[in-house]
């Protein structure tokens, strides 16, 4: 049973919101009614409860938005019970309502960019899309416009593993109120020009381990053979060859991801170690660190960008990434 504002709101409204669900049955010929009705109790009666008890007088408009956006998503099969998308439910169920002061002022937008977050979190091999949600909830309270919540959002993507939003997501970052920022980082306290700077110099900061990535495609991995690694010309990333497949790794502290790249751009990479990366036999020296490979010595082969050295080897389908610094 949906609460009785939510049943209220939609029995005043009955003529209006049938004829914008006849309307997206015109338009999305497999939507599926019921699926529709269970995401309306699952994923859009909470928000409208947040919003009553932040802002009653603009539930109407907010119910009638969402009800809207609830529409197209079921329709697409993006949300509902049998959604391709499950992070999007919980995202509406348990993350729009804690923005509920937000959501009543500019409702497509919120649940907009919730909606587009979760769908492109969730997509990223590697992802973290419920520490994106967990953070981001936590940090809701202190969320006060469209901007900080877009701001906010991208940090926390990245952290969550979207590797790629780095230089996005320090920009985006520069731009909120600096506690804001040092909490979306966890660290609050710290002075935040000097974060951003050992963020930016440091691809790394935070993770000395560094990360292990892939494996064979077999087995849900991402490379059908061991795969090859060559810096990219940009030194930002790794190009990648495995069987006739070229990729782009981008890799730091938070995560790794894998983007399509061409045979042009594995074979225009530079593919040597800086002079302060030494192989021997199965130990690799990273200035005057060592580290012990599980990997059988000979035909190890090394690749390093500015920031992270790539140990790749025909025994395995794995990458190991280790920070330079």
């Amino acid at each position: 049973m949906i609460s009785p504002a939510f049943a209220s709101i939609l029995a005043s409204g009955r003529a209006q919101f049938n004829a914008r669900a006849v309307e997206a049955r015109r338009r999305f010929p497999s939507l599926d009614m019921t699926a529709f009705g269970v995401f309306l109790h699952d994923g859009v009666d909470p928000l409208v409860q947040a919003v009553v008890a932040a802002a009653p007088e603009r539930v109407g408009g907010v119910t009638l938005a969402a009800y809207d956006m609830a529409l197209e998503l079921v329709g697409h099969g993006l949300a509902g019970p049998a959604a391709k998308n499950p992070f999007l439910n919980t995202v509406w169920r348990e993350l729009a309502p804690q923005l509920s002061t937000l959501l009543a002022t500019a409702p497509i937008d919120v649940l907009g960019m919730l909606s587009n977050a979760a769908v492109h979190i969730a997509s990223v091999a590697g992802a973290r899309p419920a520490q994106w949600q967990r953070e981001l909830a936590a940090l809701a309270p202190q969320i006060a416009t469209l901007a900080q919540l877009r701001a906010v959002g991208q940090v926390l993507a990245w952290r969550a593993g979207v590797a790629h939003f780095r230089l996005g997501a320090l920009a985006a970052a520069d731009t909120l109120p600096p506690a804001l920022a040092l909490a979306a980082f966890g660290e609050p306290g710290a002075q935040w020009p000097q974060v951003h700077a050992q963020l930016m110099a440091n691809p790394w900061r935070g993770n000395a381990e560094g990360r292990e990535f892939g494996s064979f495609s077999g087995l849900g991995g991402a490379f059908g053979t061991p795969p090859q690694v060559r810096a990219t010309v940009d030194g930002c990333g790794f190009a990648v060859r495995s069987a006739e497949r070229h990729y782009l790794l981008v890799a730091d502290a938070y995560g790794a991801v894998l983007h399509s790249a061409t045979a042009q751009e594995f074979e225009q990479a530079p593919s040597a170690p800086p002079a302060s990366v030494r192989l021997d036999g199965a130990t690799v020296h990273i200035g005057a660190r060592s580290i012990a490979l599980d990997l059988p010595a000979g035909d190890i082969a090394l690749a390093a960008n500015a920031h992270t050295l790539a140990i790749t080897s025909p025994w395995t389908h794995a990458i190991r990434l280790l920070p330079l610094a």
